[in-house]
């Protein structure tokens, strides 16, 4: 095995870059990659505006190659910036020694360079890059062959970099680009942050198939049989708000749990006594009477625990009052204590007639699942997010549906997941292909896929949780904005579920989620100050303040915060719901 670490020898003066689409501008153009395994991101990126992301699965490594034309009886030297542990750079076919070089150390862009000399009758070589078995994804950027053009000169060249890129939004959902032709270009190739180039023949696209009341940014690249061009410079278009979809919620939104049925050491909240701050009241919480009988309880917290506490015909009058003012009042299943296991259609059929029982005895709006702990796994063998075969994921959606379609559209439907069982599931999805992963890694990303039509608000909980890798394939640690920032842009982008990009996890709506913080350091882990809070919602609503994080959109309709809890935020001095005020303008 050859190869080094260093930059190669000086190319001569009529030495080319024989490589078509090293930098990846043109998408895969040029490069064939086994089993589907490459894909473009736009970040990392090394140069330009785009790299390629290749992911091992089972047997695969993930080689992504090109054949190309060169010269017999000729030294080159081939390159490329990588990033990821064992990450392969080769040349095969060369009528020599074919050679390959590697790093094993995951981190920052390491550059790749190894030398081969063709034989005297060798006319083509195919280079290649590769990852190892087991590992995770890995990324390449300005791969290149520097050495002699066996077409010589007034050989065709790749076009200039288009200019004069203009962008317009036509609707909540559509974006029109136009910009100058290019002499000698046969094609474009239109790149958009977070999603997968485009290649058109004229001069303007049309892109659809966008989010209302979002920030997009598209840059351009020519192309003919040479190769792409350069990305032009960027621009950027904001689509209009399209309405719908919000469960008659404000366009900012503030969640909060009340602790309605047990005491601690927050004190108890009367219904009557909560803010107007908070826009949806979850009350917390309706539990099993055991984890696989699927019959869900609601009790007020009794006067001994609670001894202010309400008569249940005053707790139900205030609900009413709450919701007269615009507000929503849901239940809340499960919780930290409350495991929900629907292991079988007749606990499945029992969820839905006791949940329906607590909505209509106190007149809520709808459903909040907060499944924690082992409520949700996923058995063996059940792979694939877009068809659950789990029983008790299985039985959630149905029931959930079920429950939709019986109170019709003005049901509000809320999910509160940790980022184990979503996040999470960008690198590991249940046990694994092989056996022996968590099954509850990413176990929540089919319920919230199945039910995405009818979901109103995502609110992952970022807190109690550990560091997880975001977009960027780098890990990052909750308690400050770059932990919020990282999360939330998986959510409004998508993502690859266990690092498969044929399987990829489709962005929700920014109207669709909120991030989810405790109210004080007492709530839980992780509590973010309110400096911090505000940094994140500047970056993910304004592209402001991101620190070192690139997200891939900006997204100023995005609904809002969710906090643990009422109670803690009323002991904190209402500190986070007057943030959310002063910041929203409420």
């Amino acid at each position: 095995m050859a190869g080094f670490l260093a930059a190669g020898p000086p190319a001569a003066a009529a030495d080319a870059d024989l490589v078509r689409n090293g930098g990846f501008e043109a998408g895969l153009d040029g490069w064939s990659c086994s089993g589907g395994s490459g894909a473009i991101v736009t970040t990392p990126v090394h140069g330009g505006g785009s790299a390629l992301r290749a992911t091992p699965a089972g047997q695969d490594n993930a080689r992504c190659s090109q054949t190309v034309t060169v010269k017999p009886d000729s030294a080159y030297t081939l390159t490329a910036w990588v990033q990821g542990a064992y990450v392969y750079l080769g040349a095969s076919g060369t009528g020599t020694t074919d050679v390959s070089t590697w790093t094993q150390t995951p981190g920052a862009w390491k550059q790749l360079t190894t030398t081969f000399r063709t034989g005297p009758s060798t006319t083509s070589v195919t280079v290649y890059t590769h990852g190892w078995y087991g590992q995770p994804a890995h990324v390449t950027d300005d791969l290149s062959l520097i050495g002699p053009d066996p077409g010589g000169p007034g050989q065709p060249r790749p076009p200039a970099a288009p200019t004069g890129l203009a962008a317009s939004a036509t609707s909540p959902t559509s974006v029109a680009l136009t910009w100058s032709a290019v002499p000698d270009a046969t094609s474009y190739t239109v790149h958009r942050d977070g999603a997968a180039p485009v290649s058109v023949t004229s001069a303007s696209a049309a892109v659809t198939g966008l989010t209302a009341a979002t920030t997009y940014t598209f840059r351009v690249s020519a192309v003919n049989a040479a190769g792409a061009s350069p990305q032009s410079a960027p621009v950027s278009a904001t689509t209009p708000g399209g309405g719908g979809g919000g469960g008659g919620l404000p366009a900012h939104a503030l969640v909060g749990y009340l602790h309605a049925s047990f005491a601690n050491g927050s004190g108890y909240v009367r219904m009557a006594d909560v803010p107007a701050s908070w826009d949806v009241i979850n009350l917390a919480f309706g539990e099993p009477t055991s984890v696989t009988s699927g019959d869900i309880r609601f009790r007020l917290c009794p006067v001994a625990e609670c001894p202010n506490v309400e008569s249940p015909a005053e707790f139900k009058a205030a609900i009413k009052a709450k919701q007269a003012a615009g507000k929503k009042v849901l239940i809340s299943i499960g919780g930290q204590n409350g495991q929900v296991q629907l292991a079988s259609t007749a606990a499945r059929d029992t969820f839905v007639s006791s949940v329906s029982s607590i909505i209509d005895e106190y007149g809520l709006n709808g459903l909040d699942i907060d499944f924690e702990g082992h409520s949700l796994s996923l058995a063996t063998g059940d792979t694939d997010f877009r068809a659950p075969t789990t029983p008790v994921v299985v039985n959630l959606i149905a029931a959930v549906k079920t429950l939709k379609a019986r109170y019709g559209p003005d049901f509000v439907l809320t999910m509160a997941p940790e980022t184990f069982f979503v996040q999470l599931g960008h690198q590991y999805y249940g046990s694994g292909p092989w056996g022996g992963q968590d099954p509850r890694a990413g176990a929540y990303l089919p319920v919230i896929h199945a039910l995405r039509d009818d979901l109103t608000l995502l609110h992952v909980q970022d807190y109690n949780s550990g560091s997880i890798m975001g977009l960027d394939n780098q890990y990052h640690s909750m308690g400050g904005a770059d932990f919020h920032i990282a999360m939330t842009d998986m959510l409004l982008t998508g993502f690859p579920v266990a690092g498969n990009t044929a399987r990829v996890f489709p962005a929700l709506r920014p109207d669709q989620v909120a991030i989810g913080l405790p109210a004080t350091t007492n709530a839980g882990n992780g509590h973010t100050s309110p400096a911090e809070v505000n940094k994140a919602l500047n970056c993910l609503t304004k592209k402001t303040d991101c620190g070192t994080y690139q997200t891939h959109g900006t997204w100023p309709g995005l609904r809002g915060l969710m906090t643990w809890s009422i109670n803690w935020d009323r002991f904190g001095g209402w500190e986070f719901s007057r943030n959310f005020d002063a910041y929203f303008g409420g």
